[in-house]
């Protein structure tokens, strides 16, 4: 198929216009295949910025890219101008460590270490811990803000941050997520852990317990409780005041304000942990799961409630 001239003049204006663009199935959120995701998750490695097209949206673009660059797979990455590859190919490069240079910088080079805040329980808990001198601690951040700790030596590329004496070692892509970050250690019922909490961590969808919520309902706070499950599970058991997830409950729930204190409950919880992440997709930012459902309402709170 033969590449239109406003197809191609579209191409060109989007490559001219960032220096680096990769056209992608899904945006750089919410990629829509792995290969995709792959090529993402190394940019942003590397890159605070970086443009990406999604070619899902528009068949023309779609086809029109793999004739633009006699490419005949996505995703597809341009930097200033110029077709690197696929997949594949920035996997390579990222090896190598050639990508580094192709995107015009050098590792850890004018990037400013993170202030991070260190508990002394949690540097006491990293000196105990620590087997070698030739050992840091190293901060991984992922972009969905999952973290990681562990011990290891020294790699070329780390930032380096440094908080109440100790070292702390972090890739280009979670020292950019860790500003501000604070670290503790806390003890448990089964045992201590630490806790990572970082003020640029996107809302999620937090997990509540049936006695929790119990006691927000008896305190008279101000809840929106709405149950996802099927109707003629409702008729076999319901929690008092949940409104159902119905056609009618979207709409009630769609005149909240985006902070407004949402829970959401099914049997057991998994239905309603989608149905929260679906609603954190569009804004709202104070959602709750019932851990354990209805089920777990049953046993822990009201047993009056049948369970099934």
């Amino acid at each position: 198929m033969s590449l239109s001239e406003p197809i191609r003049a579209r191409i060109a204006t989007i490559i001219r216009e960032s220096d680096v663009v990769l056209f992608m199935k899904g945006t750089r959120t919410m990629p829509q295949c792995g290969f995709s995701a792959a090529v993402v998750s190394i940019l942003d490695e590397h890159l605070p910025e970086y443009q990406t097209v999604d070619v899902l949206s528009d068949a023309a673009l779609r086809d029109g890219i793999k004739e633009f660059s006699s490419w005949p797979t996505i995703p597809q990455l341009y930097i200033r101008g110029e077709f690197i590859g696929g997949c594949d190919i920035v996997k390579e490069l990222h090896a190598t460590g050639e990508l580094v240079k192709a995107l015009g910088l050098a590792h850890g080079e004018g990037q400013a270490p993170p202030t991070l805040r260190v508990t002394a329980a949690a540097l006491a808990a990293f000196a105990a811990a620590k087997e070698s001198e030739a050992d840091f601690v190293h901060i991984e951040i992922d972009p969905s803000y999952n973290y990681g700790l562990y011990f290891g030596p020294r790699q070329a590329g780390d930032i380096e941050a440094q908080a109440g004496g100790a070292v702390f070692l972090l890739d280009r892509a979670s020292a950019r997520r860790a500003e501000g970050l604070s670290i503790d250690f806390v003890e448990g019922p089964s045992g201590g852990g630490f806790k990572l909490e970082s003020p640029n961590e996107p809302p999620k969808v937090k997990q509540i317990s049936s006695a929790a919520l119990k006691a927000l309902m008896d305190g008279g706070e101000a809840i929106e409780l709405f149950d996802v499950r099927t109707e003629q599970e409702r008729k076999i058991a319901r929690i008092e005041g949940a409104r159902h997830l119905d056609q009618a409950g979207q709409r009630h729930l769609e005149t909240l304000a985006k902070d407004a204190r949402i829970v959401f409950h099914c049997h057991h919880g998994g239905r309603s942990q989608a149905a929260a992440e679906h609603y954190l997709a569009k804004g709202y930012r104070n959602l709750y799961n019932l851990q354990g459902g209805i089920d777990a309402w049953s046993q822990d709170v009201d047993p009056s409630v049948p369970r099934y």
